[in-house]
């Protein structure tokens, strides 16, 4: 569901962990379990790896120490703020083929988008390179489910331009998720730019006030 995802996608990023997001459950904690084990997994910072914690909607971080895999970070994820339960997210989950015999379940692009609205510095250009290398493959033709997700998606006035006026039957649905469409529609670049900046701000600023009691329960945990 992270950096491992946009590699996959085709928006390339340097990354040193794998991010998992799973559906918390007695018998699935402990088929984690069992395959952190066989990674000699190690927890290297709080909190525990339990539902409680899990179901609040901390990460719980190990580093794995299995000589094929020795360094990589796994970082394991329930619940995410603005994104679907997992019950959700697994019915339109993409699925990768790396090779004979050998896939990976990755979450959906929309749903990877959401889960990288986030207060940190990184996660934005991100989102414009998985949005771009979407419009990429499927501009030459795009169906209505693409063009809807450029719109609700797309953090570059260019694009959003674009799209805008090659489909301007498609921009009303959307607009009134998302009303700096209105912008785009009728060619106000400036207008359109200053209002994905204030757009980005409100994100970092939700995702903050998210993090704010979850980062204060790790600190009373380091303490303890």
């Amino acid at each position: 569901m992270g950096g491992q995802a946009c590699v996959l996608y085709g928006a390339a990023e340097f990354s040193r962990d794998t991010d998992i997001v799973l559906m918390t459950g007695a018998e699935n904690l402990r088929r984690l379990s069992s395959a952190l084990d066989a990674l000699d997994a190690r927890r290297i910072a709080v909190p525990p790896l339990s539902p409680e914690y899990l179901q609040k909607g901390h990460a719980i971080h190990f580093r794995c120490h299995q000589p094929d895999a020795k360094g990589m970070r796994v970082d394991v994820m329930s619940v995410m703020r603005g994104v679907a339960p997992f019950e959700e997210l697994w019915p339109r989950r993409t699925t990768v083929e790396l090779g004979p015999d050998t896939s990976c379940e990755v979450i959906s692009l929309p749903d990877l988008v959401q889960a990288k609205k986030t207060q940190r510095d990184k996660d934005w250009p991100m989102i414009r390179r998985l949005v771009e290398a979407n419009y990429a493959q499927h501009a030459a033709s795009p169906t209505s489910q693409h063009v809807a997700f450029w719109l609700r998606e797309a953090r570059t006035v260019g694009l959003l331009l674009n799209v805008a006026e090659a489909f301007p039957e498609l921009v009303p649905a959307v607009e009134a998720l998302r009303p700096l469409l209105c912008f785009a529609r009728v060619g106000q670049e400036a207008r359109l730019a200053e209002a994905l900046e204030q757009e980005e701000k409100r994100e970092r600023e939700i995702d903050r006030v998210y993090w704010a009691p979850l980062r204060q329960e790790l600190e009373e945990l380091r303490r303890r």
